[in-house]
């Protein structure tokens, strides 16, 4: 073997070796996948506190016994962060929206933010701006029937290495026209978590 070949054999193997040692990896998981890295509130409670209650309040008396023939229309009004962490509560919204909508028990109506968007996109194909046989006209939104309200609290518990969070979510159902709460539901979630000395 010459000498360059083994030179470039030395080049080579330092190469691999030094990428092995940097760099950042990066793995593809399915999303569903359930994922505690830190503890704190994170995805998959989101996801799976939201399929809780919505399933909860979809299976109580409230529905058959106040919309016997109807099927209601909702809206989810505040959810308040209460906690100490920053927690996303729109993801924590949308989840819920979702579960409702698919539970096909249930009509929805946009947000309020999502409303105002709406309305100037009418104002803009009224103003002109859509032909008269696509234009949508102002006036015919669909009124809610009940909404849907809620807080996320926390109580933190530590000692030396070890750390309890505790999380509660409260979700309350109020019909708007007579301020009745229909359904008033709640999850509880308790994480030990406990952290190498070195890392204190």
């Amino acid at each position: 073997m010459t000498r360059n070949a083994v030179l470039q054999i030395i080049a080579s193997v330092a190469l691999v070796a030094l990428v092995g040692c940097g760099g950042k990896q990066v793995t593809r998981i399915d999303p569903n996948t359930t994922t505690d890295l830190s503890g704190k509130w994170n995805d998959t409670d989101s996801r799976l506190v939201a399929e809780e209650m919505i399933t909860d309040c979809m299976s109580r008396p409230w529905l058959t016994n106040n919309y016997p023939n109807s099927t209601p229309t909702i809206i989810v009004g505040n959810v308040r962060n209460k906690s100490h962490e920053h927690i996303n509560v729109e993801t924590f919204v949308k989840d819920l929206e979702r579960t409702l909508i698919n539970s096909g028990k249930v009509e929805f109506v946009a947000s309020k933010n999502e409303r105002v968007q709406i309305r100037e996109e009418k104002a803009d194909q009224m103003s002109g701006n859509a032909s008269e046989e696509t234009m949508k006209s102002a006036g015919n939104e669909t009124g809610a029937d009940l909404m849907l309200i809620g807080s996320i609290n926390t109580i933190a518990d530590q000692e030396g290495n070890k750390r309890v969070m505790y999380y509660q979510v409260d979700l309350e159902l109020i019909e708007i026209e007579t301020h009745k709460k229909l359904w008033i539901g709640d999850k509880k979630i308790k994480k030990v978590i406990t952290k190498s000395k070195a890392r204190l």
